[in-house]
């Protein structure tokens, strides 16, 4: 992992002096204030539901993890495939995997600041004396920044596997919009299959039992609420989004050892 700081903060730098990330945060602050001010109207000035909203319990928090990530990481790794950098890169005295986490934990920091907006906004209602539940908003804070270093690894698994950053960003939207939806998908495909179940795994019942605790281990929305938007702190919904993280890291990983080999 030598040299894994030096990258994250190249990359870091790197993110902030390109115009694409300060037209995101722009997009996200306009975005995130009209839909709070919306919130707090609707929810008759209820400020703890109304950051819980910004925060995993509306579907703009969702939009936001399908479409920023993808826009994120399609330069972290494919554009420097194209222009003949990552070559340059992967035979410098760093390891594969020190690469991948720097650059990793840079897109994840970038998201990080990206919802310490919804803390700012937390302040301010709470220094005009409308104090919110700290510990919903921190919770869906901790729950915003593991979500996004999930989809995050995603779209870098994404941005290894092709030379081009627009496709790199095409297939990270397919994969963590299809990441997303794949327990409602999975319930429509059981509604249309139930026939064919009865003889691949002993009965409808058995086999519907397996499948959705399949989808249960890959249920994004389900995990991220029942721990982080409540505001309860549960060490294994911490795991959920660590390990299914660290997996695509490690996949993104073995892809560039694999690149590396081909130089």
């Amino acid at each position: 992992m030598s040299g894994a700081l030096t990258i994250y903060r190249r990359e870091l730098a790197s993110l902030f002096l390109s115009p694409l990330a300060w037209i995101l945060l722009l997009v996200a602050l306009f975005v995130n204030g009209i839909f709070f001010i919306a919130f707090i109207s609707n929810s008759q000035g209820n400020v703890t539901t109304s950051l819980a909203l910004m925060l995993g319990g509306a579907y703009t928090f969702w939009a936001f993890l399908v479409f920023f990530p993808p826009l994120l990481t399609m330069r972290l790794l494919s554009e420097e495939a194209r222009s003949g950098t990552l070559e340059y890169l992967l035979t410098a005295p760093v390891g594969d995997a020190a690469v991948v986490v720097g650059k990793f934990l840079a897109a994840t920091s970038f998201m990080a600041i990206l919802w310490a907006s919804v803390l700012v906004y937390a302040l301010a209602v709470d220094w005009l004396g409308v104090a919110p539940d700290w510990g919903s908003v921190l919770g869906g804070y901790l729950g915003a920044v593991l979500a996004s270093g999930l989809f995050i690894s995603i779209g870098m698994l994404a941005s290894s596997l092709t030379a081009t950053p627009l496709v790199a960003a095409f297939l990270a939207f397919i994969a963590c919009l299809l990441w997303l939806i794949l327990p409602s998908l999975g319930e429509l495909l059981l509604i249309q299959v139930r026939s064919l179940l009865v003889h691949w795994a002993g009965g409808v019942e058995a086999a519907e039992e397996w499948i959705r605790a399949g989808l249960d281990k890959m249920n994004v929305l389900s995990h991220f609420q029942a721990s982080f938007l409540p505001g309860v702190f549960d060490t294994g919904e911490v795991v959920f989004f660590l390990s299914w993280t660290a997996l695509f890291v490690f996949l993104t990983t073995r892809v560039l050892e694999a690149r590396r080999w081909r130089i």
